[in-house]
């Protein structure tokens, strides 16, 4: 399969080019030339399909052309090493758990099938593969552990100095090894625009043999389309979901879109966000209006200008009452965020992050103009990698660290400071 790019459709490369690049170099995102479909046969047999079995048809329907099966299929596997469970908090109101990876959050999934996708595209290469990832918070750390000491590979993380919690910054910055931090002094979006700049510097991003590890890369976007499927078929025969996504830089969204453009049965979508709501405001206005980043509790979400938009208008042909009719839009301030972390528990006793907690207000406000809807909150990260807000809104020590995060708590930090200046982090990467 060839992807062309969302700026150009005309301008066309292979499976490698297209995930070790990234980025075309017209600032464009890559895209399939052709969305897949998985055909009757699938969705005949899909509700008794175990989750490596769903993810490994499609990975492919998009992968298949190029990657060997038994190569995909060792893929898959290994990335789908944990389940992704849908738990029931009450009468149509579920929640999808993505934290049970290593790194307790969804990003897991897309960063541990990059990782394995490019060393298969990369086997036969004798150059070093620089990845370069900007992150809001949870993206750092499960590239960061994906990549860990996978040979021949050096991971560059971009984050906000002051904008992630102390957690997830020991993610980021406590391993070592093939792993460097740069503690930027500004937004994310300051981190995405100075990734994008790097892969824009055609010469810069060649020397370096520059990727990106960001849901501007297909091959993020492409496994957590896995695990809509996968929760679809946890709910009773018949039943279609509206999936509430939590949403930032909107590559969840779009992954949903992807399973949905494959045949999946869904109701709606209904994206999620925090004061940052400059793709619900596009949803009831039809204008886009990007914007500086607003810092809230859920952080991973702190994002101005989506990358991933781009890709969601392309699905829908450009047209506003297309994507409008199959997605919704709302966002919760803090105040109501954190009051939803305490309801949740005293209704349900259920502890849940403040990014899915924006999620399950969202889920109430839709079923309660349709009753009759079953919703599927998608809950991005575990409650644990937020212990100030859940401290204190449940309560100190009320939420349990689990060990492979609670070991992080004690190494040290080893980050770098740097500008939001591009020319100077131009000159860092070419002294790399």
């Amino acid at each position: 399969m060839l992807y062309h790019s969302t700026n150009n459709p005309s301008f066309r490369v292979d499976l490698k080019e297209a995930i070790l690049r990234s980025l075309p170099p017209d600032n464009g995102l890559y895209m399939p030339d052709a969305l897949p479909v998985l055909g009757g046969d699938f969705w005949k047999i899909w509700r008794h399909l175990g989750f490596q079995e769903i993810g490994f048809a499609v990975a492919e329907a998009f992968f298949g052309d190029d990657v060997p099966a038994d190569a995909l299929r060792e893929i898959v596997d290994g990335t789908l090493a944990f389940d992704a469970p849908v738990v029931t908090l009450g009468p149509g109101d579920h929640v999808l758990e993505l934290f049970h990876g290593p790194t307790l959050a969804f990003k897991d999934f897309g960063a541990r099938f990059m990782a394995r996708l490019m060393a298969w595209l990369t086997r036969d290469d004798g150059r070093m593969l620089t990845v370069l990832v900007a992150t809001s918070g949870d993206t750092g750390g499960a590239v960061a552990s994906a990549f860990h000491h996978v040979p021949g590979t050096r991971v560059v993380i971009l984050y906000p100095k002051g904008k992630v919690s102390g957690l997830q910054e020991k993610q980021l910055t406590a391993l070592g090894g093939n792993i460097t931090a740069l503690e930027v002094d500004g937004s994310f979006d300051d981190c995405q625009a100075l990734v994008k700049s790097a892969f824009l510097d055609r010469e810069l991003a060649e020397n370096l043999n520059l990727t990106s590890a960001n849901s501007i890369n297909l091959a993020r976007l492409v496994p957590q389309s896995f695990y809509y499927i996968h929760a679809a078929r946890q709910l009773p025969d018949g039943v279609k979901p509206v999936f509430v996504v939590p949403s930032g830089n909107f590559g969840n969204l779009t992954a949903g879109l992807l399973a949905m453009k494959l045949g999946l049965p869904v109701d709606h979508f209904v994206a999620a966000t925090n004061r940052n709501d400059v793709v619900p405001e596009f949803l009831r206005t039809g204008i886009y209006q990007p914007r500086p980043s607003t810092p809230t509790i859920s952080n991973a979400m702190d994002v101005g200008a989506p990358s991933n938009f781009v890709r969601m208008q392309a699905l829908f042909g450009d047209s506003w009452r297309e994507m409008k009719s199959r997605v919704s839009g709302m966002w919760f301030d803090d105040e109501q965020t954190r009051a939803a972390i305490r309801e949740v528990k005293t209704l349900c006793d259920y502890q849940i992050d403040p990014h899915g907690a924006v999620g399950w207000l969202a889920a109430r406000a839709w079923r309660a103009q349709h009753p009759c809807s079953s919703t599927i909150t998608l809950e991005t990260a575990h409650p644990a990698k937020f212990p100030d807000v859940m401290d204190a809104e449940l309560g100190a020590g009320a939420v349990e660290i689990p060990e492979r995060l609670a070991v992080l708590a004690d190494r040290q930090k080893v980050a770098i400071p740097m500008s939001t200046d591009k020319a100077a982090f131009r000159q860092w990467l070419v002294e790399l």
